[in-house]
């Protein structure tokens, strides 16, 4: 039977327990978070033999042969297990393991994907473009973000305002942009390309902006909308990638160390199928939908003719209109932002593959950025070189000191629009107003005066 690192035979009590106690669990922590990053530690003689069972040891204590990946989970379970089950149990101790085990990214990546084609699915592109747009506005920046959209709707021949995508009924938000980087747009948008992204098995040739060069301290959002069904989801009503090929495309990245911590996010009918053939560890997926059930849109608009996003998807957008990039707002928030009282379908969430709780993975930790930055009790001055300044003419310096300091814009009042109510149009009388009251002035005419009197008006 397998024995953690605090439990003894009953031989060796006397002997390896103290020892045990007096020996930092930190210590083998620090050990092995040297070992996974090739470096060795300093040679320590008070190691305890006790625990040569998880290092292979030669001559000395202090040179250890390294761990292999494949020896690390069982070595992180037994561990853990020593942390809270030794004697060791002091809050130093636990705490330090707490920090060791924490995710510690240091980049994000969003990959948004729209996979309908054709006019009467406007809502699907004002969807996908609203969470780039929410995404970005919380710090990751158009180099981290894979941008896939089936069709243009802003260059439709429908679309009566040529050059926008709006979210909302007002019109008053223009999701499209001048800043809009699409990287996959109409027929790249498919099963294969999307694979190969996810994968990083795409031609040298590819260029940066269409590479997802994520590596083992990323956290990934993936966004989908579309239709679906029962496992699938469509792409340009032509192909279709099912769960297991989803399922299988996230065990290589695992594989392949692309990511830390991901996040999948889909809306479409029946999403929670898509996410049921899932084995890889630390995933934590979102659906619109059960099996079943269908995901509804959202605000019909008269004037572009269609509706112009979906329910789930223009919910968890108004919640992340209230975050900000230094929210502590978590991922138990955002799955109750849309409650079947106001979806209409049920929607899911797994969370059986994720290492860490909800309650403690913020939301920036995938719709932000990660910030770097220094603390310092120096002070900093912001005044310009004078050595630099005397080599420039005095006439540049008199320009120079005439310019207006530069000034951050105001954003743009995005959740005034949301809650606002629509503006009160002016009243015009319909078109058939002003000939029936044409023809009620004539049928009294003829009523009180008859035809006869016909003769003085003609």
């Amino acid at each position: 039977m397998r024995r953690h690192l605090g439990q003894t035979r009953a031989g060796e009590s006397q002997r390896a327990g103290p020892h045990l106690q007096s020996q930092p669990l930190c210590q083998l922590l620090r050990r092995l978070s040297l070992s996974l990053r090739g470096q060795k530690p300093a040679a320590e003689k008070s190691f305890p033999q006790q625990h040569g069972r998880l290092f292979r040891e030669e001559k000395h204590y202090g040179e250890i042969m390294w761990l292999s990946q494949s020896r690390y989970n069982c070595y992180v379970t037994i561990i853990v297990n020593a942390v809270t089950e030794t004697a060791c149990t002091g809050s130093g101790f636990k705490e330090q393991a707490e920090q060791f085990f924490r995710s510690g990214h240091t980049n994000n990546w969003a990959v948004l994907v729209c996979t309908s084609r054709f006019w009467f699915n406007y809502r699907h592109v004002a969807n996908t473009l609203s969470v780039y747009r929410s995404v970005k506005r919380l710090g990751i920046p158009d180099s981290h973000i894979v941008l896939m959209l089936a069709d243009d709707m802003a260059c439709n021949p429908r679309n009566p305002k040529p050059a926008t995508v709006f979210s909302h009924k007002n019109m008053e938000l223009n999701v499209y942009g001048d800043d809009v980087e699409v990287d996959y747009r109409s027929y790249e948008v498919t099963v294969e390309n999307f694979l190969r992204v996810l994968t990083g098995r795409i031609p040298p040739s590819t260029p940066r902006s269409k590479r997802l060069l994520s590596d083992d301290r990323s956290n990934i959002l993936i966004y989908m909308t579309g239709h679906g069904g029962n496992g699938f989801l469509k792409f340009q009503d032509s192909e279709e990638i099912t769960n297991i090929e989803l399922a299988d495309a996230f065990e290589q990245m695992w594989q392949k160390r692309r990511y830390n911590e991901l996040l999948f996010i889909i809306d479409t009918c029946q999403g929670a199928s898509m996410y049921e053939r899932f084995y890889s560890p630390n995933i934590m997926a979102l659906a619109s939908s059960q099996v079943g059930e269908d995901s509804l849109s959202h605000q019909p608009d008269p004037a572009i003719g269609v509706h112009l996003m979906d329910r789930y998807t223009f919910y968890v957008l108004e919640f992340l209109e209230e975050i900000n990039p230094a929210s502590q707002t978590n991922m138990n928030d955002l799955f109750q932002v849309c409650p079947k009282s106001l979806c209409v379908s049920t929607p899911g969430h797994r969370t059986d593959l994720f290492q860490r709780d909800p309650k403690n993975v913020l939301i920036t930790d995938f719709f932000g950025s990660v910030r770097k930055v220094e603390i310092t009790t120096e002070t900093i001055s912001l005044q310009p070189d004078l050595g630099i300044l005397e080599s420039r003419d005095k006439e540049d310096w008199m320009d120079e000191e005439l310019i207006e300091p530069l000034k951050y814009a105001e954003q743009l009042p995005v959740a005034q629009i949301i809650h606002q109510k629509p503006k009160l149009k002016d009243w015009h009388p319909p078109g058939g107003f002003i000939l029936g009251l044409w023809a009620l002035i004539i049928m009294v005419f003829f009523k009180t005066y008859g035809i006869k009197h016909m003769k003085f008006i003609f």
